[in-house]
């Protein structure tokens, strides 16, 4: 969510909107990581729990409450929680989200992700509630899933069908990690977001995990980026602009003007805003309404490419894995972005990619996996030099030496030419698809 600190005042033109940015910037002694994980919540038998009831996700919010955190309610239901730095939200299918406290080292947010999932293990159990790993919800139809009752969301329910076929089963069914990095100057954020997006296909396809849907293999290894193909290009997938030698912060804003918006939040009310641009709402006004910074932070929160920039880079590619795989993005990404070595290092390994490449690669790794291929070599390959790259990196980094030891098992898995879908495929068989048995094998396992 948008930081309620944002100021109020009318926005005077679109050079504030880069200063945003560059106001972000922290010298790297302040640089922090930021790890958010998703969570599939189930019951026995792999179907959706539900949101209310005595047995339902908002009891276990209640149950989180006397635990210290602060509820944060619309319309009587609560749908985030916080404690000190530590956020709990819920997504629109009920998907428990973790928005950990930004700290110096993955170790440092391995800990937090591991005492979190203890914590909402320990009360959700005896409701019956489960929490499984994985990119997709494995059981259940769509319309299975119960619809969050937040109102950001129901403007979003009814925006995103007209823009792409899949954009409800991206909001109700699908589960990611994201890592969260600091900047230092605008040269640098151009950096790390061209070297993000360019090996993002590459991670997308280590970190698949979603190869079971409706309680059957689905042919993907990755669903999860599979629907994220067809929900809004507006607004997601990959930047063309970012890949130019001249890309900066006003690059970035002036895609994030021309990208419609969802809504126009006053006093807590999500009023729909017909798919009118920011840069529309910045230069006319929307119902005797002027653009804000908070407005600003709003929109930011709309727009889903594979690496969003905000008063951080935030990179998303990644489906929620299970939790040596998560606990492992923040060291992975921290590696690769962090120092300026591995940087360039990750970049060079892509650099030369067609931007169609680029795209026809972003098409095939969710059913082909690490075995797709571009530039005549098998994105196998590149995740075993990606990972090397990362450990080098974090073996160069203040607190990293002790970050390199979280890749072991994302770096097992690449040099097998593995992901998590193959185990899951596995277990499917072994399990006969049984659901029961399968999510004692995929629930979360600090």
């Amino acid at each position: 969510m948008p930081n309620s600190s944002a100021p109020l005042q009318p926005i005077a033109s679109s050079r504030d909107l880069v200063a945003y940015f560059r106001q972000a910037s922290k010298p790297r002694a302040e640089w922090r990581l930021g790890i958010e994980q998703e969570k599939i919540p189930v019951d026995a038998d792999g179907m959706p729990a539900p949101y209310d009831g005595p047995k339902g996700i908002a009891r276990l919010l209640t149950l989180l409450e006397e635990r210290g955190y602060t509820a944060q309610t619309e319309d009587g239901h609560p749908v985030a929680l916080e404690r000190g730095e530590e956020r709990i939200t819920v997504e629109p299918g009920g998907q428990l989200e973790l928005s950990g406290p930004a700290l110096v080292s993955a170790v440092a947010g391995q800990q937090v992700l591991l005492a979190h999932v203890r914590e909402v293990q320990e009360l959700a159990r005896p409701l019956g509630i489960r929490f499984i790993a994985g990119g997709f919800r494995p059981f259940g139809t769509l319309d299975d899933v119960p619809w969050l009752p937040k109102r950001r969301y129901v403007v979003m329910r009814e925006y995103l069908p007209r823009r792409g076929r899949l954009g409800h089963e991206m909001m109700k069914r699908t589960a990611t990690i994201q890592a969260n990095l600091d900047y230092a100057d605008e040269a640098e954020a151009a950096e790390k977001m061209r070297a993000g997006l360019g090996v993002t296909s590459v991670v997308t396809a280590l970190y698949a995990s979603s190869p079971i849907s409706e309680g059957r293999p689905n042919g993907f290894r990755s669903y999860r980026a599979a629907v994220w193909l067809d929900t809004d290009e507006d607004r997601c997938g990959l930047l063309p602009f970012v890949f130019e030698p001249d890309f900066g912060f006003a690059q970035y804003v002036e895609w994030a003007l021309g990208v419609p918006m969802f809504f126009v939040v006053r006093d807590g009310v999500y009023h729909p805003a017909g798919g009118i641009t920011f840069r529309r709402f910045l230069e006319q006004g929307w119902q005797g309404e002027r653009a804000t910074m908070f407005d600003w932070e709003v929109h930011l929160s709309t727009l889903f490419p594979e690496v969003r920039l905000k008063r951080y880079i935030e990179v998303r590619g990644a489906d929620s894995a299970p939790l040596p795989f998560a606990s492992a993005l923040g060291a992975l990404w921290r590696g690769l972005l962090d120092d300026r070595e591995a940087r360039q290092a990750a970049w060079s390994l892509v650099a030369g990619w067609p931007y169609v490449e680029r795209l026809r690669l972003r098409r095939e790794v969710p059913t082909a996996g690490l075995q797709a291929r571009i530039g005549g070599r098998p994105l196998g390959e590149l995740a075993v030099e990606l990972c090397r790259i990362a450990r080098a990196g974090l073996g160069r980094l203040e607190d990293g030496a002790a970050d390199q030891r979280l890749l072991d098992p994302v770096f097992e898995y690449a040099e097998a030419g593995r992901c998590p879908a193959d185990d899951m495929l596995h277990d499917f068989d072994a399990a006969g698809g049984d659901p029961r048995k399968l999510i004692d094998a995929w629930e979360f396992k600090p």
